[in-house]
This record gives structure tokens, sequence and C-alpha cells, in this order.
């Protein structure tokens, strides 16, 4: 797949190899240099665990320690 550089130094990515990559509007890459051949790596801009932060909750009035001795059935 070839693609062509602008005036202003932009490439469009083909659209096979953003679907296939996941590539979306808004997606970091970082641009290096090895041997003469420009590497773009997609940067993960959020740590995966991350998004999940903040969302279970706890019945109440039970602390982590004795919702999981609950969990493992030691009450």
């Amino acid at each position: 797949m070839n693609s062509i550089l602008s005036e202003k130094g932009q490439v469009t990515i083909p659209k096979r190899l953003r679907d296939q990559l996941g590539l979306v509007p808004g997606t970091v890459l970082d641009f290096s240099e090895d041997q003469g051949h420009l590497i773009a790596r997609r940067i993960e801009s959020e740590r995966p665990i991350g998004k999940w932060r903040g969302r279970g909750s706890l019945p109440k009035n039970l602390s982590v320690d004795n919702y999981i001795q609950k969990l493992r059935g030691a009450e």
C-alpha cells in the first residue's frame, strides 16, 4: 500500500490498516526511525485497568477484608 506525503508533512494511513490496527480518530501515535525505516506505534492514552477503577461497589457496612472473607465462605 502506498500513501503520498503532503506539503504539510501529513500522510493518510490506508483504511484497511486503520481497521486492522484499531486506529480511530484521536489515536496517539509515536514516531521513530530505525535504520531508515519510519516506525509508528500506538500510544495507549489510558492504563488498561484505569477505566475500571471505581466501577465496583461493596455491600453497605462491609470493609474490603470482610467482603473478601464473605466471598471465600469464611464468615
